[in-house]
């Protein structure tokens, strides 16, 4: 029998009321319940997430460990994810949240606020639309986040929750700085809760987060609202998490964001093994784990990650660094971060040895690029480091490197994107842009932003509709395929082309070659039986590959099958001189790509393959 969301919510008011204080042998125990982060331990190690037969697969062993009150079953760009490799979202949502919901296991979503669950803001009408889906596909709590702290993007969204029948969850960025003090996240606290927030999360994306800092943000909290559900996520990776669970833990925390082998640590999370018994010592009651429901789940997980997803795991994500308690980037990040190095490596390599120069290695580079991090993260406003302004910080400071190792100037090349954050067209910055940027934006004749973020993005709902009907596409159960559609466009109709699924089959296939190219024999260019009607486009000179110049959005990439006028701009070569387009020979179409988003490509090697007309 399914359990409802209402009783799964007055269950949570009652957990809170009461405080959860039971006395035993005269001794107060305050309970502390766990959270599964299901879905950000694929996130934080690599591309992909499992599929809806993998997400089957695992569920009921996550329910017979029995030490999890709630699992994060969707939400960040894990839908987005599923329609890359050609898998509909929305079926893999509903066949994971069932089981839970049948158990009585309160599920929960990343929700990114005026973004949606993707990179860009999304149109009010979209993103209440999105609370009605999920909470008809079986999702119960929305974790609702700006990557700027901004209020005014998360208030509409706990709104909108609401009168949808979810639990909003809403949630601070933690990070360390002279601006993120205990004051101001009391201060952002008080305002949420206010706007009708049930519950606070205090999100420590980089795990960058001090514990005694911490421990007196929920102490405040629970002292001020002892009803309010308070729960701490807090990624591993420059080790401090472990630490902070414990202070959060005295201080009156509700529930703890835990992993589980053999994703836990590194980049992601504290194990639920560790953090049980730490907290069992300490004198809190927690839940027992069924251990043999945990070594199948650990088995079950790492079939996953050997049937494909291992492929696209960074093996550096494994691992724990405490080089980014000076950075303060989110280790979930660390992967794209370390491909975006590797691009710019051989161009910046190859400048100093043609000027007879010292070269660098990756560690070198690498910690340039922390030092530039730090060094600009404050002039831009200290914008919390959290998806996407993580990556445009990083974006910008991997620039920066780059021409300064060529004795050019700072901020001589900044994206869109990053513009937009810098303008306020994202939400209000928590710190103060330094003079030299904002002499920078003026130079450039650009506007300053203060209006509300969600004024620059009208409906956009009838669009979509309007369109389905036209090519008799179905909205789907509780307009699930439209929320999908309007949500991703770009790669939703990529998922009904079925261009998808070639495109993974291929970036699978390339990614299986790499990792055993040391052991294969030679074989033969099989480029060629596939593309037999094709012609290539090949590299006029070396440099990175950018198909298109908006580089910070993970999914930015060529599309097969996309159509090409003659003389239309195909792609861009950041080049060691400039920036060089490579213009298409021909009315055609693209069928093969060889040099994805941020790779780097020598003079006259492939970088895709044109059929024309």
């Amino acid at each position: 029998m399914t359990i409802t969301s209402e009783k799964k919510r007055t269950n949570a008011a009652e957990f809170c009321s009461k405080n959860i204080i039971k006395k035993t042998n005269n001794k107060e125990m305050k309970e502390i319940k766990f959270s599964l982060v299901y879905r950000d331990m694929w996130q934080s190690s690599g591309k992909y997430v499992p599929r809806k037969d993998q997400l089957e697969k695992i569920a009921p062993v996550i329910i017979e460990m029995g030490c999890f009150a709630r699992v994060e079953t969707n939400g960040g760009a894990s839908e987005q994810v599923n329609l890359l490799f050609g898998e509909n979202p929305n079926d893999a949502v509903r066949t994971f949240t069932k089981p839970f919901n049948d158990a009585g296991i309160q599920t929960h979503m990343l929700d990114r606020g005026l973004n949606g669950i993707r990179m860009n803001p999304v149109p009010a009408d979209v993103r209440e639309l999105m609370y009605k889906v999920k909470k008809a596909q079986g999702v119960d709590i929305t974790r609702i986040f700006c990557g700027l702290n901004d209020v005014r993007n998360i208030i509409p969204s706990i709104q909108y929750a609401k009168a949808a029948g979810m639990i909003p969850q809403a949630t601070m960025c933690i990070t360390y700085s002279e601006v993120h003090t205990v004051e101001y996240y009391v201060n952002m606290s008080e305002q949420l809760i206010a706007a009708g927030a049930e519950e606070i999360c205090l999100k420590d994306m980089a795990g960058i987060g001090r514990p005694e800092m911490l421990g007196k943000i929920v102490k405040s909290i629970k002292t001020n609202h002892p009803h309010i559900i308070v729960q701490y996520h807090g990624h591993s990776g420059p080790g401090f998490s472990v630490a902070s669970m414990l202070e959060v833990a005295k201080a009156g925390v509700d529930y703890l964001d835990v992993a589980m082998e053999p994703l836990s640590w590194g980049m992601v999370h504290p194990d639920v093994i560790t953090i049980q018994a730490m907290l069992k010592d300490a004198g809190f009651k927690v839940p027992e784990i069924n251990m043999k429901a945990y070594m199948e789940a650990r088995r079950l997980t790492q079939s996953f990650v050997d049937d494909f997803l291992g492929y696209f795991i960074d093996e550096r994500n494994k691992f724990m660094t405490s080089l980014l308690v000076g950075c303060g980037l989110p280790g979930g990040m660390m992967g794209s971060l370390m491909a975006d190095l590797k691009g710019v490596h051989a161009g910046i390599n190859s400048y100093l040895k043609g000027n007879g120069e010292k070269e660098l290695s990756t560690d070198e580079l690498l910690v340039m690029l922390f030092d530039e991090v730090k060094y600009i993260w404050p002039k831009l406003g200290n914008p919390p480091l959290v998806t996407p302004f993580s990556q445009y910080v990083k974006n910008i400071a991997l620039m920066n490197v780059m021409f300064n190792v060529k004795g050019q100037p700072r901020w001589t090349m900044i994206d869109k994107n990053s513009w937009d954050m810098i303008l306020g067209k994202a939400g209000k910055l928590p710190g103060k842009l330094d003079d030299e940027i904002i002499a920078l934006a003026k130079a450039n004749n650009y506007e300053f932003y203060e209006g509300n973020p969600q004024d620059n993005y009208p409906n956009e709902l009838p669009k979509f509709i309007k369109e389905m009907e036209e090519k008799g596409w179905s909205r789907g159960k509780d307009d699930e395929e439209l929320f999908e559609f309007a949500m991703h466009e770009k790669q939703y109709r990529d998922y009904k082309s079925g261009e998808a699924k070639k495109r993974f089959d291929a970036e699978l296939e390339a990614a299986i070659k790499e990792k055993y190219s040391k052991v294969a024999v030679a074989v033969p260019d099989i480029r060629k039986l596939k593309y037999p009607n094709a012609e290539p486009v090949v590299a006029p000179a070396s440099g990175r590959v950018l198909w298109e110049l908006d580089f910070c959005e993970p999914s930015a990439a060529p599309v097969h099958g996309k159509q090409v006028k003659e003389n239309d701009i195909l792609l861009t070569l950041e080049t060691k001189y400039g920036m060089e387009p490579i213009n298409s020979f021909c009315n055609g179409r693209i069928v093969g790509v060889e040099k994805n988003q941020g790779e780097m490509v020598k003079k006259g090697e492939i970088v895709a393959y044109i059929e024309q007309k």
